[in-house]
């Protein structure tokens, strides 16, 4: 009915309504200014190309097992190609690396409707808007947090690859507020930590990862052989 009133995040009652409710957000004055100059501006290499610049909605196995946790669409991938991780040199190597531990169809990830589909497994962010400098603000974060507490009560995953420290604190915070065994104060993340919650009987291990960001796999922070043996070890933990 025309004026009715749209049903938020916590209401949504399956992955396609949340996602609609993600891609229809417009709740953070900053980052729907800067995702839409973006897609206005565009960067030469992508001149020709028709900017997604909205909220990128998560992409996976509605029914992983498994959730890859990251930060945020980047300007000129994700909020680009309008699909997680998509279109730039970060999901390059993390797309890479779910095909070699047999989590995706393909190794490349360049847009949507590409082929690539992925098993047991499902990238989403703490911030579902591509933000200035790779930054968003507390304040965004907190705004865009029952997107993913919804997420994760509808899909509940076993295991949670957390890639930075900026997704490791966004994700116990939600968690903690879902009513998640999170221990005070949040433990530190850091590359290979592993943390164990629990709720209601469920229990949900997160792995720590450095980010697939260029700065941290450029410099050889982040090897193909590290980020391999973390989603190895998630396989590993989802199927016990």
């Amino acid at each position: 009915m025309a004026g009715a009133k749209r049903a938020g995040p916590q209401e949504a009652d399956s992955l396609a309504a949340l996602d609609a409710d993600v891609v229809a957000c417009r709740a953070c004055p900053r980052l729907v200014a800067w995702r839409e100059e973006v897609g206005h501006v565009r960067r030469a290499a992508f001149r020709d190309d028709d900017y997604w610049a909205r909220p990128v909605p998560s992409f996976g196995d509605p029914a992983a097992r498994v959730m890859v946790v990251g930060l945020a669409p980047a300007a000129h991938g994700a909020n680009r190609t309008g699909r997680m991780f998509t279109g730039d040199r970060s999901g390059d190597f993390l797309f890479a690396a779910m095909h070699r531990t047999g989590f995706a169809s393909q190794a490349t990830s360049t847009r949507i409707g590409d082929g690539l589909t992925l098993t047991d497994i499902r990238t989403t962010a703490p911030v579902h808007c591509a933000p200035p400098a790779n930054k968003p603000t507390p304040d965004e974060r907190r705004r865009c947090a029952p997107f993913l507490a919804r997420e994760l009560e509808l899909v509940q995953p076993v295991v949670a690859v957390v890639l930075g420290g900026f997704g490791w604190q966004a994700l116990l915070t939600t968690l903690r507020e879902l009513g998640w065994s999170v221990p005070r104060p949040l433990p530190s993340f850091g590359h290979g930590v592993e943390l164990v919650v629990g709720r209601d009987g469920r229990t949900l291990t997160l792995l720590g990862c450095f980010h697939v960001s260029q700065q941290n796999t450029f410099t050889g922070r982040l090897t193909p052989a590290m980020l391999d043996a973390v989603l190895l070890r998630a396989r590993a933990l989802s199927e016990a």
